[in-house]
């Protein structure tokens, strides 16, 4: 099947007389006729459900779509984005090892793995994504245990260059984890160019109508954990879990079970059926968002470009940006929905304009169906100085713009009437 076929299709797949519509499963257990059988569950011998922090019918039946449109072997919903990465990283990581990371990623998995991770052990040395490849394969340690990147970098809107990192990362014999969170699979598949693990938070662009937190991580199945020697944790019985040996056990879903035994079980960070069901909901129509935000975003990029009241716009899909080769390497058939730039007159001026705006909201959250801005120097960032904001990669007149699937031409029109205020 196509990817838009797949939107739809995959995941919860009826059987005679059952409801045609994805149920929620709204239940956090579940009855077994044997204690044998159930014995076997715990055992990871047999498939079904025992408890819904670690599955569940309803977030099962999600987790198997993003999958397939991920290409992956296998996924696991998490409670919000930010535990989506910190499992990732953590069902590899632990004290003592280290993580090289883009600096281009998004402010709270800056944090995670900077001052969060750090305090539980796990250093983490950020690179600049345009380095040469020399110069990354420097800062690695015989510790090191993955390379992180994120598609197109919120808010800073760069676009990581998946091959050449996955490049470095394997020659190191550590997988590549790609946050792909603003292009979805319907506009780029890390799998295809390298990455190993993919992460999404799920409550931006795949919810798509801002109602369901939620994070995700999907195996690509393609890292050989027993032949790189750095994670014996795969590779010799896990006595936390019945003595269970992941590659043994699960072959190309080793990363994505062990995961799940071992980091939901202890963390309990799992998506809740309600949440998976309008989630769900929202991925039935992510092929047709996708390419809106996309068509939408670089006509209001084009317009902003143009616009003498506009000091400087920010947008990968523009003939103009220094990523445009990229975006046509990675994601050909658009670069996601969400534009920077900058009003002339600075901060002062920023801040008049977001308050001018009638169609687009000012809120926090960022890629989903209505346009909405930000002001980071005001909001939230505001407790810098703009020698900070600068230092930070963040301007005092920046403009956060998602734009929303809505008709074009009433985004520009508001855009314009607040760029006249």
């Amino acid at each position: 099947m196509k990817i838009e076929t797949k939107c739809i299709q995959e995941g919860y797949k009826p059987k005679n007389g059952e409801p045609r519509v994805l149920p929620i499963y709204q239940s956090t257990t579940y009855k077994y006729d044997s204690a044998d059988f159930m014995g076997k569950l715990f055992d990871l011998e047999e498939e079904g459900f025992f408890y819904t922090r670690l599955a569940n019918p309803t977030v099962d039946a999600v987790e198997k779509k993003i999958a397939a449109l991920e290409g992956g072997v296998g996924a696991m919903l998490t409670s919000a984005g930010q535990a989506a990465t910190l499992i990732s990283i953590t069902n590899i990581a632990g004290a003592g090892d280290h993580i090289i990371c883009s600096t281009a990623v998004y402010g709270g998995t800056f944090n995670l793995l900077g001052v969060t991770l750090k305090k539980l052990g796990i250093e983490t040395t950020f690179v600049e994504p345009d380095w040469d490849e020399d110069r990354i394969l420097k800062e690695f340690k015989p510790n090191t245990k993955a390379v992180v990147g994120e598609t197109i970098a919120n808010p800073a809107l760069s676009v990581f260059d998946i091959e050449k990192f996955a490049k470095i990362a394997h020659e190191n014999k550590v997988p590549l984890i790609v946050d792909n969170t603003f292009a979805t699979p319907v506009l780029c598949r890390p799998f295809e160019f390298g990455a190993d693990i993919v992460i999404h938070s799920t409550s931006k662009y795949m919810d798509g109508h801002a109602v369901s937190l939620g994070g995700v991580i999907v195996d690509g199945g393609n890292f050989d954990w027993a032949a790189s020697g750095k994670f014996p944790e795969f590779t010799v019985p896990d006595e936390s879990y019945h003595g269970v040996v992941y590659t043994k056990n699960f072959g190309k879903a080793a990363y994505i079970v062990k995961a799940r035994a071992q980091l939901m079980r202890d963390l309990g960070s799992m998506m809740s059926p309600q949440n998976a069901f309008l989630l769900n909901i929202g991925l039935e129509t992510l092929h047709l968002r996708m390419a809106r935000h996309s068509e939408n975003a670089m006509a209001v990029a084009k317009f902003l470009e143009n616009d003498p009241r506009v000091s400087w716009v920010n947008y990968p899909g523009l003939e103009s940006s220094k990523y445009k080769p990229l975006v046509d390497k990675y994601m050909p058939l658009g670069a996601s929905g969400v534009v920077s730039f900058g009003v002339k007159g600075g901060r002062e001026a920023a801040v008049k304009f977001l308050d001018g705006l009638k169609i687009a909201a000012i809120v926090t959250h960022v890629a989903d169906a209505r346009t909405c801005a930000l002001h980071p120097a005001s909001t939230t960032h505001r407790q810098l100085t703009d020698e900070q904001l600068i230092a930070g990669g963040v301007s005092p007149d920046l403009i956060r713009f998602s734009v929303g699937i809505e008709n074009v031409d009433d985004i520009i029109a508001d855009i314009d009437q607040a760029l006249e205020k």
